[in-house]
C-alpha cells in the first residue's frame, strides 16, 4: 500500500462493483467521507502550453506541485497525507412548468495541502467511482463507430458537438482513442486498472513502476516499498499476472437484464427520451467487434446508451479551483478533455444503482441524489433538452423515469 492512497481495496470505492457516492453533509455542515470519491489535479497554464505544442497526448495532465495529479488523502504510518478535503452544499430549487419543485444540491469543495499550498492555476476535478459493468463490451466497440459521431464544430448546427479524447497508450506507445474514465482519459481497461492501482492504492505495476511521490515529499520517498520485498513478482508490487487477472475481471462484469423493456410506460418514456434529444449523446446501441481474446463479448448487440465522446456540460458541471470556484471551461485538463467536458456515461444498469448500493449518487461528482436531479443539472450542449424537460407534466416525467429505471 501507499505511501499515499485513497483506499485499500477496489470494492471500497466501487461498492459491489457499482457507483460511488459523494460525502453526506447537512446544511451548514462539512462532509468528510471520501471513501468512494477522489479529486484530480491539473496545472492549467502548463497544460495549455503543452497542448499548444501538440504534446498534450503524452500525459493526461501536469500535476500540482503540492498534491501531484491526484489528491491522496490517506497515507501509511510515518507519512503525512498530501492534503485534507471536505465538502459542504448549497441548495437551489428548480421549478417545472406545472409547479413541481425539485431541490438540487451544489457542492462546495474545501481542499488544502498539508504543509504546502495548492497552486492558484491548478484545476481540481471531483470524481466518484463509476460502475464497473459492461466495460469489456465498450472496449470492443469499433472505434470508427465512435469517431463518426464526432461533430466538433457542430457542422449540422444542432447544438451537439461531441469529440473523442485522444490519449497516450503506455503499452502501444502511441496516441489512441480514449474510452474509459469520466473524461475518457484511458485507452484500455488494463491501463485504467494499473492507473487505479497506483493513484488510488499506491501500488506499482509494469505500467507504473515508480511510487507516487513528488520530489518534495521526502517522507513518501523514504517510506518502505514493496518493490524489492515481494518474491516471484519481479520489481512491482502487483505482479503482471495479478494485473492481468484483475483486468480480465473488469472486462467481464455483466450488464443486468432489463426488467420490463416492452412495458407500455417504458416504451412511452423511451419516446420522450428521444423527443428530448437525449439520444443525440446517449447513442442507444452498437454491435461489438469480433474478438478471439474475449469471445464471450464478441459480436454482441449491446444497448449502452453512450457515444463515448466528450461534451460540454455547461458551467454548473465545470471543474473548479482550490477555492471551489468554476474555472475557464476551455482549459484542457485531461489530454483533449476540457474542464467543462465529460464523456457521455453509459446508462445501462442505471435503475439498479441504488439496489447495488443505497448510497449511490449520480453525475461525475455525485451531487445528484436521484436520476431526476442528474437530468436537471445538465447544461451546455444539453441545455435545450433540459428546457424541454421542464415543460413535461407529471405523467410524462414519470414515464421518462420509468424508462431510465428500467435500463
Amino acid at each position: 500500500m501507499g505511501p499515499f492512497f485513497n483506499s485499500n481495496a477496489c470494492q471500497n470505492c466501487h461498492v459491489r462493483d457499482g457507483r460511488g457516492h459523494a460525502p453526506q453533509a447537512s446544511e451548514g455542515q462539512l462532509g468528510s467521507d471520501f471513501s468512494t470519491l477522489l479529486i484530480r489535479a491539473s496545472r492549467s497554464k502548463v497544460t495549455v502550453e503543452q497542448a499548444g505544442r501538440l504534446k498534450h497526448a503524452l500525459q493526461a495532465n501536469i500535476g500540482d506541485p503540492c498534491i501531484g495529479g491526484q489528491l491522496q488523502h490517506l497515507a501509511i504510518m510515518g507519512v503525512k497525507p498530501e492534503a485534507s478535503q471536505q465538502v459542504s452544499y448549497r441548495y437551489k430549487t428548480v421549478n417545472f412548468k406545472d409547479g413541481t419543485q425539485v431541490e438540487l444540491r451544489d457542492p462546495i469543495w474545501h481542499v488544502s495541502g498539508n504543509g504546502c499550498s495548492i497552486a492558484q492555476d491548478t484545476v481540481l476535478s471531483a470524481r466518484v467511482a463509476p460502475p464497473m459493468i459492461g466495460l469489456g463490451l465498450l472496449a470492443l466497440i469499433d472505434k470508427e463507430n465512435i469517431l463518426t459521431q464526432q461533430d466538433i464544430e457542430d457542422s449540422n448546427q444542432d447544438g451537439i458537438s461531441g469529440k473523442a479524447n485522444q490519449v497516450w497508450s503506455k503499452k502501444e506507445q502511441q496516441v489512441m482513442l480514449g474510452r474509459f474514465g469520466w473524461k475518457a482519459g484511458q485507452p484500455s481497461l488494463r491501463q485504467q486498472t494499473a492507473a487505479a492501482f497506483l493513484g488510488d492504492m499506491g501500488i506499482t505495476s509494469d505500467l507504473h513502476t515508480a511510487e507516487n511521490c513528488l520530489p518534495t515529499q521526502l517522507d513518501c520517498l523514504n517510506a518502505v516499498t514493496g518493490n524489492s520485498n515481494i518474491r516471484d513478482q519481479g520489481k512491482f508490487e502487483v505482479s503482471t499476472r495479478i494485473l492481468d487477472k484483475v483486468t480480465f475481471y473488469t472486462h467481464h462484469l455483466a450488464v443486468p437484464k432489463r426488467r420490463n423493456a416492452y412495458g407500455a410506460e417504458v416504451i412511452a418514456g423511451k419516446q420522450i427520451f428521444k423527443d428530448l434529444g437525449c439520444g443525440q449523446c446517449h447513442t442507444e446501441s452498437y454491435t461489438t467487434q469480433k474478438s478471439s481474446v474475449f469471445r464471450a463479448l464478441s459480436e454482441q448487440k449491446i444497448y449502452s446508451y453512450t457515444d463515448l465522446l466528450l461534451h460540454d456540460m455547461g458551467p454548473a458541471l465545470t471543474d473548479f479551483d482550490k477555492h471551489s470556484k468554476t474555472v475557464d471551461g476551455k482549459i484542457p485538463v485531461e489530454f483533449l478533455a476540457q474542464a467543462n467536458e465529460w464523456r457521455t456515461p453509459p446508462l445501462w444498469g442505471l435503475g439498479l444503482a441504488k439496489t447495488v448500493d443505497p448510497r449511490a449518487n449520480f453525475l461525475h461528482d455525485g451531487r445528484a441524489r436521484t436520476i431526476l436531479e442528474a437530468l436537471l443539472w445538465h447544461g451546455g450542449e444539453a441545455q435545450k433538452s433540459v428546457n424541454e424537460l421542464l415543460i413535461l407534466d407529471k405523467k410524462q416525467r414519470e414515464a421518462l423515469l420509468t424508462f431510465l429505471n428500467d435500463l
